[in-house]
C-alpha cells in the first residue's frame, strides 16, 4: 500500500489516502493484538484492502503478559487465518505466542503501522478520517471505508484512585519476580493475575502479602493454581489480608483500612493486579450506543457491525466490562464476520 495526500483541513494536518493495488481507501483495523490480525487476515483473505494501526508493537497485550506466562488454550485454538501454530508442546507459552503473531503478520503480508497511535475517527462523507501519530512523528489522517476497533483491554487499567498510585514502585502489570527478590511486595487483587503474581514472587525469594477488598478469591482462578497457592497460605509463605483496602501507597509502605482496623504494610514493590476496563473512546466518539451498565457496545453479534454503519467491534472489546467472555479461541472468528459483511454491504472496494 502506499499513503498519497488529498488535502489538508484548515489549519490541520496532511489527509491521506492509503491505497492498494485494487484502488480506494482500506478498511482500517485499529488494535493489531490476535483478534485485530485474525481481522485483517480475513479481511485480506475476502478481496479487501486492509491496513492496522497499534499503539505499540505487534500482540502488544502479549508482550505485556508475565515473562514466564503459559496459555491456558493449546496452540490451535489461538492460531488465526489458518496459518498452523507448530508447536512441541500443547500450550504455548508467551515467546511462542509473539513468535507465532509476528509469522502471520509477515506469511500474510499485513500492512501494519506499530507505534502509531489512533487517537480519534470522525465519518467524512461516505468514508472515516482516522486521526494518528507515529511515534516521535506528525499526526496523519488517513482515509477509510470502514473501521474495525480491536483495540482490547490493557490500555485503561482499573485504579484504585489512592494517593501514591503513581509512585514509581507501583505497577499495574506484573513481568516477573526476580526484581523483588529478598524484598517486600503487596499484591492487590484476588483474580488468576495477582494469584499468579503471588506465587512468582514467593518463589523467586520476595516477602509477599496480598492484599483483597472481598473474602475470598475470585471463583474463576485457574483449578491448578487454586491449591497451590492455597497451601502456601496455610504454610505462613504468603500473608493474605481478606476484607481490607489499600488507603495510600508511601514510598516503601502501604496504608490498609479493614477488618483489623487500620495498618500499614511494608511494601518495596506494589502491584494492583485490579483488572482493566474497555476503551471505549473511539466507538462513542463516532456515536456508537455503550451500555452503561455493562460496557458492551451497541452491536450485531452476527456480523460484529455496531449501530453505526461501517464501524465494526472485534476481540474482547465486544464483551463489555466482563473480560471472562470473550478471549482469543472465540474471539478470532469475529473476523470472518466482519469481512461477510464488508463484502455483503458493498464496501470491498472503493
Amino acid at each position: 500500500m502506499r499513503r498519497q495526500r488529498v488535502g489538508r483541513a484548515a489549519g490541520g494536518p496532511d489527509l491521506v489516502a492509503t491505497e492498494s493495488k485494487r484502488g480506494g481507501p482500506p478498511v482500517v483495523v485499529v488494535g493489531a493484538g490476535p483478534c485485530g490480525l485474525a481481522a485483517a487476515v480475513a479481511l485480506q483473505k475476502a478481496g479487501v484492502s486492509v491496513l492496522c494501526f497499534d499503539r505499540g508493537p505487534v500482540a502488544s497485550a502479549i508482550a505485556a503478559y508475565p515473562l514466564y506466562m503459559q496459555f491456558f488454550s493449546t496452540a490451535e485454538k489461538v492460531a488465526i487465518g489458518g496459518l498452523p501454530f507448530p508447536l512441541a508442546q500443547e500450550k504455548p507459552s508467551r515467546r511462542d505466542a509473539l513468535a507465532y503473531y509476528r509469522t502471520v503478520v509477515t506469511h500474510f503480508g499485513l500492512d501494519v503501522r506499530q507505534y502509531e497511535n489512533v487517537d480519534k475517527v470522525w465519518r467524512r462523507r461516505d468514508a472515516f478520517v482516522v486521526h494518528s501519530r507515529p511515534q516521535g512523528g506528525d499526526v496523519v489522517e488517513t482515509l477509510a471505508r470502514a473501521l474495525v476497533v480491536a483495540t482490547g483491554y490493557f490500555g485503561s487499567p482499573n485504579l484504585l484512585h489512592v494517593p501514591g498510585e503513581q509512585l514509581p514502585h507501583v505497577s499495574h502489570l506484573y513481568r516477573e519476580g526476580h526484581e523483588a527478590f529478598q524484598r517486600d511486595a503487596v499484591v492487590v487483587g484476588a483474580g488468576n493475575s495477582a494469584a499468579e503474581a503471588a506465587l512468582d514472587l514467593w518463589r523467586c525469594g520476595a516477602r509477599v502479602t496480598l492484599v483483597h477488598f472481598g473474602p475470598t478469591f475470585d471463583k474463576n482462578i485457574k483449578p491448578w493454581v487454586l491449591p497451590d497457592l492455597l497451601n502456601r497460605i496455610k504454610e505462613g509463605h504468603i500473608q493474605v489480608r481478606w476484607n481490607t483496602r489499600v488507603t495510600a501507597i508511601e514510598p516503601g509502605r502501604v496504608h490498609l483500612e479493614g477488618d483489623e482496623g487500620p495498618g500499614i504494610l511494608p511494601a518495596q514493590h506494589v502491584y494492583l493486579m485490579t483488572g482493566f476496563t474497555p476503551s471505549n473512546e473511539l466507538l462513542a466518539g463516532l456515536g456508537v450506543e455503550i451500555d452503561a451498565e455493562t460496557g458492551v457496545p451497541t452491536h450485531d453479534v452476527a456480523t460484529m457491525e455496531t449501530n453505526v454503519p461501517g464501524v465494526y467491534v472485534a476481540g474482547v472489546l465486544s464483551s463489555g466490562f466482563d473480560a471472562n467472555k470473550v478471549f482469543i479461541e472465540n474471539g478470532r472468528g469475529h473476523g470472518a464476520l466482519i469481512a461477510m459483511s464488508v463484502v455483503g454491504r458493498g464496501l470491498k472496494r472503493g
